[in-house]
């Protein structure tokens, strides 16, 4: 019985190396365009966030049954994105750098990773016509070379409840 389980799991492990052997670049430069890290340096965060897709994409790979491992892989890239998106608002080089994380994250799963407009809103919980709103703006940015002013931190309200005489208010 232990000789069974024992070969199971070096076929699992085998499997699992082989595919991460040849997907493991895509990923890693998809989950570098999230983090907005350029290729040419140190890619940590963007390691970390694939490791973490991928340990994730491990516990399930007995489970998987047919789906395909790139696509859960990239989906719980994308999940983990999603959730930790805050933490790579800092310009970092990248070419992404101009977009927020949410722009980024629809950028990358449309135009690099040719996920389709209704995958993408499942997958991040937003109906289609907002998924391509921000896909059509964060290429409208990408577009005008014109790097974004950083949004002032928000303080409990949102910018329609502001008084109008308030700093930063356009006149």
């Amino acid at each position: 019985m232990r000789d069974r389980r024992a070969a199971q799991e070096s076929r699992r492990a085998r499997e699992f190396e082989a595919f991460v052997a040849g997907a493991g670049g895509r990923l890693l430069h998809a989950a570098a365009l999230l983090t907005g890290e350029p290729l040419t340096r140190d890619t940590a965060d963007a390691q970390r966030l694939l490791n973490t897709a991928l340990a994730r994409t491990y516990a399930r790979w007995d489970r998987l049954r047919g789906e395909d491992p790139y696509d859960r892989t990239r989906m719980e890239l994308a999940a983990l994105f999603a959730r930790r998106g805050h933490h790579y608002r800092r310009p970092r080089g990248g070419a992404l750098d101009r977009l927020t994380p949410r722009e980024r994250l629809v950028l990358v799963l449309r135009l690099y990773e040719g996920v389709a407009e209704e995958q993408t809103a499942a997958a991040l919980g937003l109906p289609v016509e907002r998924v391509r709103a921000i896909c059509t703006r964060a290429v409208s940015v990408m577009r005008s070379g014109v790097p974004r002013q950083p949004s002032p931190p928000r303080r409990g309200g949102t910018a329609a409840s502001t008084p109008a005489g308030a700093a930063g208010a356009v006149p």
